[in-house]
């Protein structure tokens, strides 16, 4: 299995910076992190400067960490070229351009590789990067590239071809469900689909509100307007349920070790909680998992090691029905939005959030976890059994990185 790279920057005399949108409870939850942990605040490097300014310099001694540009309408637009914010198209236009506002970074010691960050945002590349390791995932005719969907008549075909009557259809560099539509059909000719995209008038517009689309031509409408941003699909795996919900689980890897975990359950197919996911009892989890359960922590740990020299990362694991097997959905480079979360039993973190965790994991820097430090970055030390949690450990987390949206849940 891939080890993990020691992130630069892993020692008590250096300085934090993060570039990020300044407004942002994301930056906000870092810098009183760092305050908690008695460090000094963080130097704060817009997004909006470092798109209009071309680039941004660290000093030798900084370690710089790179929060997510989304929820700034400035941002967006200048990533997107312009669209309304609202809107879902142009993820490709905002890949691209992301991906190179990263590479204009220089200097300092990066908690976030760049390499690595244009494959997490890439669908594609990120799948067949999983599989290449060995990692369970859906079956997938776009993993890397391999079938490029220009239309939902190839889409068709694909699923076709590859016996999915029912599949998720995906923006390769789309996040938080925008775009994503979840697709049945029969073999009488019915076909239905999922989603949070609002079709009005040929524009498509993130939503609140998840509908269900019958009939081909609507949802042929959707896939060829989303098509040029490219898409990636995946078997639609039967999912396990919780209260009789759908369920899956968001799990943060920091360091190569599992640390914090959150059940996510919904009655659509779609379990992102803006789009009315509510959070589960991660103890009725753990139980009904058994040894499953430290299994499945591992698993997300190998996923997270295809990525080594990126810190932290958000794993999506998806349980089988009956919670005894498991596969890895996607990986998401900014997926520790779980405010006051605090570690697994047995993680290294108990008493800590993300944040604190993930400055924990830096050799030299002084958070520990009140139960001993948190194991350096390396191949990552036997997991303890891993017990239910007591009683809920946090109100629900806040969903990562949702989409702006012009319509509300109705």
């Amino acid at each position: 299995m891939p080890t993990h790279r020691t992130p630069h920057g892993g020692d008590a005399s250096r300085r934090l910076a993060v570039v990020g949108n300044p407004e942002n409870r994301r930056v906000r939850f870092f810098t009183e992190a760092a305050a908690a942990a008695g460090l000094p605040a963080p130097r704060v490097v817009p997004w909006l400067t470092v798109l209009r300014d071309g680039g941004a310099a660290f000093a030798a001694d900084e370690t710089v960490r790179l929060e997510s540009p989304g929820e700034n309408t400035d941002v967006d637009r200048l990533l997107r070229d312009g669209h309304d914010p609202t809107r879902v198209e142009g993820s490709a236009l905002w890949y691209a351009r992301f991906t190179a506002a990263v590479r204009t970074l220089r200097g300092g010691g990066r908690l976030d590789d760049p390499e690595e960050l244009a494959v997490l945002f890439d669908k594609r590349r990120c799948h067949q990067t999983l599989a290449a390791a060995r990692v369970p995932v859906p079956d997938s005719p776009t993993s890397g590239g391999a079938a490029p969907v220009r239309d939902w008549a190839e889409a068709r075909s694909l699923m076709r071809r590859h016996r999915m009557p029912r599949a998720f259809v995906k923006l390769a560099h789309g996040s938080s469900a925008s775009g994503v539509l979840a697709v049945e059909t029969s073999g009488r000719g019915r076909v239905e689909a999922t989603t949070s995209v609002e079709n009005e008038n040929g524009r498509l517009y993130n939503s609140l509100r998840v509908r269900r689309y019958t009939g081909e031509a609507g949802i042929a409408a959707i896939v060829d307007a989303l098509a040029p941003d490219g898409l990636h699909i995946e078997r639609w795996l039967p999912k396990a349920s919780l209260g009789g919900r759908t369920a899956d689980l968001r799990v943060v890897v920091i360091a190569g070790r599992a640390t914090h975990a959150v059940a996510r359950t919904s009655r659509s197919p779609l379990t992102n909680l803006h789009l009315g996911g509510a959070r589960g009892d991660l103890a009725a989890v753990v139980e009904a998992a058994g040894p499953r359960w430290t299994e499945a922590l591992r698993m997300c740990e190998r996923a997270a090691a295809c990525f080594p020299g990126t810190l932290c990362v958000g794993v999506d694991l998806l349980p089988a029905i009956g919670w005894q097997r498991f596969a890895v959905g996607e990986v998401n480079a900014f997926g520790d939005l779980l405010p006051r979360l605090t570690g697994l039993p047995g993680s290294g973190a108990e008493g800590l959030d993300t944040y604190r965790t993930q400055l924990a994991a830096l050799p030299g820097w002084p958070p520990r976890s009140p139960r001993g430090p948190l194991a350096p970055p390396g191949p990552p030390a036997p997991l303890a059994p891993i017990a239910p949690p007591a009683s809920p450990v946090s109100p629900d987390p806040l969903p990562h990185h949702p989409p702006r949206t012009r319509r509300a849940a109705v």
